[in-house]
């Protein structure tokens, strides 16, 4: 036996302990989550008997896996006899074959085609919801690996969902499962730090974020986050529900165009100065064609197509804009003057208001604008101007497209549509 001289607390001895293959544990600051899942890949990676055993931690940015584990893993593996430490690639390498490795979610497509034995995805609220169901997990399926999630809540979101379940897809969640072992530890009951810091914490931080940090409230607002007062009053007042359809109401979309990242669109219905947002969509790695068939797939009688400024740029390698590529699969854009970011912000912070939202068809879309926020400097411990570029940006910045000409847009009469007769376009989808 090899004593690499860490010592379990005892709120995570029952952690190490587990016989389940899942795992989830929501935890306040400085509860020592990370240590404790380093650790438990270290002890699984020694301990496994497959060829060639691969275990992986990961973070929502790579360099982030490296401030906050990476000397974790060096401190306690180390020290096994026959263990190299390969620092270019976050490496630890074991006798018996195994590694140990990090990585970060930002570009988790770098995790397709791997296999894992066991896996332990760190602050999973602040990674893209795709990285679990389309990467990691298949990742696991033919070695029979485990996972565990493990993170500080920031709202309802997957992580959310992973705690508490999804009534869409019928999953009972973590929390009420058998097959999951799932751990909670809030400041006030695991004693973890002490009482007198805890009083100063709370003196220093709002509410909400004390709530969040320390005492693990998946329902308090997003530090730093744009929309947290206009989503999380949407919700109380009751605008976030199931929105049916008006089939004789034209639909709008609201686009954010990727290249070499995702293109989103959001579906709303206006009546009045009542907007009912209806739909999302959001995908990455397909053409514009992939898009214009969506839209006529949803067969909904469209008025206008908001896209911002950018997509009358001519592109280098073929001399056509992109909205001669639209036009040609038939949708007209509406395009969006430009604007700077803060001012499409504050006029979306107003649009929200007015504002219902389908529950389900526009979950993903919900996420986006719940967890937009500011982004934020390490060095000067403030918050920045302008918004962190992440995956919730896509969605966020596709609602904007709207919000930004909301004010100008004539709303359609009550009762009234734009339908396929009354466009003097002969295009299907024209604005």
């Amino acid at each position: 036996m090899i004593d690499l001289g860490y010592r379990a607390r005892e709120q995570f001895a029952p952690f190490h302990m587990r016989k389940e293959r899942w795992a989830c544990i929501v935890a306040h600051r400085r509860a020592g989550k990370t240590v404790a899942c380093v650790m438990d890949l270290i002890d699984a990676a020694l301990r496994c008997d497959k060829p060639n055993p691969r275990f992986a931690y990961v973070a929502p940015f790579y360099t982030q896996a490296k401030d906050i584990a990476w000397s974790y893993v060096k401190q306690y593996g180390a020290p096994i006899p026959g263990a190299s430490i390969n620092e270019s690639e976050l490496r630890l390498d074991l006798p018996n074959g195994g590694r140990v490795r990090l990585y970060g979610a930002e570009n988790y497509d770098r995790l397709r085609g791997l296999y894992f034995d066991g896996i332990v995805l760190d602050e999973y609220a602040d990674m893209d919801p795709r990285v679990w169901p389309q990467v990691v997990r298949p990742a696991l399926s033919d070695r029979r690996g485990w996972a565990t999630f493990i993170g500080t809540p920031k709202g309802r979101n997957d992580f959310w969902r992973i705690w508490n379940g999804d009534a869409e897809t019928g999953w009972p969640g973590a929390l009420n499962s058998d097959e999951w072992f799932h751990l909670m530890l809030k400041a006030s009951e695991t004693g973890i730090v002490q009482d007198e810091e805890l009083r100063d914490s709370r003196r220093m931080l709002s509410a909400d974020e004390y709530e969040q940090e320390y005492e693990c409230s998946f329902e308090a607002a997003i530090k730093g986050a744009f929309y947290a007062e206009q989503m999380k009053r949407a919700r109380v007042e009751g605008r976030i529900a199931r929105i049916p359809i008006e089939r004789g109401l034209g639909v709008w979309t609201a686009w954010d165009l990727g290249v070499s990242d995702s293109t989103a669109i959001w579906f709303g219905q206006t009546l009045g100065r009542e907007e009912r947002i209806i739909d999302y969509y959001e995908a990455s790695g397909v053409g514009l064609d992939h898009y214009a068939k969506v839209l006529r797939d949803r067969d909904y009688v469209y008025t206008k197509h908001y896209f911002p400024h950018d997509v009358a740029v001519k592109s280098l390698s073929t001399g056509v804009t992109r909205v001669e590529t639209l036009r040609g699969l038939g949708i007209e854009p509406t395009i969006v003057p430009r604007h700077a970011v803060m001012d499409g912000i504050n006029a979306t912070q107003r649009y929200i208001d007015r504002c219902w939202f389908d529950e389900e068809r526009c979950k993903r879309g919900l996420e986006s604008l719940t967890q937009y926020r500011r982004d934020y400097d390490e060095k000067q411990r403030v918050f920045k101007v302008s918004p962190l570029h992440d995956w919730t940006s896509h969605g966020a910045d596709a609602f904007r497209m709207r919000a930004a000409m909301a004010a100008t847009d004539m709303p359609m009469p009550k009762g009234r549509y734009q339908g396929r007769g009354a466009s003097s376009s002969s295009s299907w989808m024209a604005g």
